[in-house]
């Protein structure tokens, strides 16, 4: 669960926060409300008042509810994988896939993403734009990264794979977890990074070894 942020200053002129400074403080406010009251409680007025600031300057800084989500998801996605630097790029195959998908931050935690997960479960027939922003800034990027570096590979001959858009989207499922049972059942943070390594590391090698020299 993301710290709450103490921004409460003494007597003076109040702090000016920059752009990204702003957007920050939102995110983390819009995360906790949606943790604590799910995103039924995540309105527009309440993460501004939750964040200590006028809705005026909420919609100065995103535009509409669905492009503040995005952001959630943006954030949380870049926390469970990691960019390539161009140092890794002249990295084998194997090597890059465990580089990419090994999370980014310290530590896995469930919570929010199961949050997110079951908010957008909850709402996807009244707010279908918020589905839409899940699945664009969530999977479907994740699956783009994965294609990249598979494309990469097929260019420079390493492997052979007729479809990486479809093999991609297969190396991400089996890199992660079952997700109904994630949702149906609680899991507890202690342990999950040695866990998801091993996961990982299996999921590359079964997956090299099987469809990553197809044709």
């Amino acid at each position: 669960m993301p710290k709450c942020r103490n921004f409460q200053r003494g007597p003076g002129r109040p702090r000016r926060f920059d752009s990204s400074e702003r957007e920050a403080i939102i995110i983390d406010a819009a995360e906790r409300l949606i943790l604590a009251q799910g995103l039924a409680g995540a309105s527009m007025a309440a993460i501004a008042h939750e964040a200590g600031m006028s809705k005026r300057t909420l919609y100065e800084v995103f535009e509409s509810r669905a492009a503040l989500f995005a952001s959630i998801i943006r954030r949380m996605h870049n926390t469970f994988t990691r960019p390539l630097t161009s140092s890794d790029l002249e990295k084998p195959l194997a090597q890059r896939l465990r580089l990419l998908l090994t999370p980014a931050g310290e530590k896995i935690s469930d919570a929010l993403p199961l949050a997110i997960l079951r908010a957008v479960i909850t709402e996807a027939e009244r707010q279908p734009d918020l589905v839409h922003e899940f699945l664009r800034e969530g999977p479907y990027a994740l699956y783009a990264m994965i294609r990249a570096e598979l494309d990469r590979s097929v260019a420079s001959g390493e492997i052979r794979i007729s479809d990486t858009e479809a093999a991609a989207r297969l190396m991400a499922d089996m890199a992660h977890e079952n997700v109904l049972e994630h949702l149906v059942v609680g899991r507890p943070d202690c342990g999950q990074e040695e866990a998801h390594g091993r996961r990982l590391d299996l999921a590359i090698r079964v997956f090299l070894g099987g469809i990553g020299t197809t044709v």
